[in-house]
């Protein structure tokens, strides 16, 4: 069997699964089987496809019928122009998360303009939190783009965290990012020594603002916003293999946010941001509890489907 005809089979199949982009998802599981890329893919469709590598890939087709996600059988998504590791233990990075990159850097750059300082900054000496960092996307992508900044990623799982671990050091910025177990009702311990010892630089010191408590410029999630009671509206791949505890924020979806909120103003210096995932429909729920002393410039981003994504605020000082 050629490549053209191994392809087709497998298209054919995922078709009659009722798999959603069956013939990207078709293409991308022929490509891990046979590790190549699509530019060979399509330069060689004539040429045969061995008896190991096609059973590799029927399995791999089989297994996506049944619901299983690409990026699961792939091990692997791209997000932010990064190519992340994924597997069982972690959420799979979507689209949609990267509207709180940008709504991230968009409010550093209108800070440093406020304060007179140059627009674009590589984040000198700032500390950010990405709390339930899961694969580490978040974390991972902003030590890319702030490479001055110094990030500490919490999550309740220690096998989220090793994969995050993997992925922070897949892009070389382990060596500035805290990686610590830990949950809302916790606040973050600021200790230098988490840093992960296998990729800590000699003689690196801990950063000069690093002993208060309200000390971070920029706190950011994706927590948990699925409501339990819709788990049943859920698509096969998300409900049966994503983890239960990076979906579900509660029955009504939205009850992790207040200790959010609460953790993020604890940390936050005078001026630092927050910049938080919003769930479907839950921004009426959320919004009120940024209607405080503590905070201003509150502002709500919609995604390119017009739903509000991503909710962001500035912290004032505490009275």
């Amino acid at each position: 069997m050629d490549i053209r005809a191994a392809l087709r089979m497998g298209i054919s199949r995922l078709r009659e699964a009722h798999v959603a982009s069956y013939t990207l998802a078709a293409e991308m599981l022929l490509l891990h089987a046979l590790q190549r890329n699509r530019a060979w893919l399509y330069a060689h469709p004539e040429e045969s496809i061995n008896s190991q590598d096609l059973e590799s890939f029927l399995s791999l087709i089989t297994r996506r019928s049944k619901g299983e996600p690409t990026q699961y059988l792939t091990g692997k998504q791209e997000f932010w122009s990064l190519e992340f590791e994924v597997t069982p233990d972690v959420l799979i990075p979507r689209p949609e998360t990267e509207h709180v990159m940008e709504v991230a850097l968009d409010r550093l750059a209108l800070r440093e303009l406020r304060a007179g300082r140059p627009q674009k900054t590589n984040g000198d000496g700032f500390l950010v939190a990405d709390i339930g960092t899961g694969s580490g996307c978040l974390a991972v992508a902003l030590a890319a783009e702030l490479q001055g900044a110094t990030i500490f990623a919490t999550d309740i799982s220690p096998a989220a965290l090793a994969v995050a671990r993997r992925n922070a050091g897949r892009h070389s910025v382990a060596n500035r990012i805290h990686f610590l177990e830990s949950d809302l009702s916790h606040p973050i311990k600021m200790d230098f020594s988490a840093l992960s010892g296998s990729h800590r630089t000699a003689g690196q010191s801990p950063p000069s603002n690093i002993s208060g408590v309200s000390a971070f410029d920029l706190v950011v999630s994706n927590p948990p916003y699925i409501a339990r009671r819709d788990a049943s509206t859920l698509a096969t791949e998300v409900r049966d293999f994503e983890p239960a505890m990076s979906l579900y924020g509660g029955e009504e979806g939205y009850e992790l946010y207040s200790s959010l909120i609460a953790l993020a103003a604890f940390h936050l210096k005078p001026g630092g941001i927050f910049v938080s995932e919003l769930g479907h429909a839950s921004l009426p729920a959320v919004e009120p509890l940024l209607d405080s002393r503590d905070w201003t410039s509150v502002g709500v981003t919609n995604d390119l489907a017009g739903i509000p994504r991503v909710i962001a605020a500035e912290r004032l000082p505490k009275k």
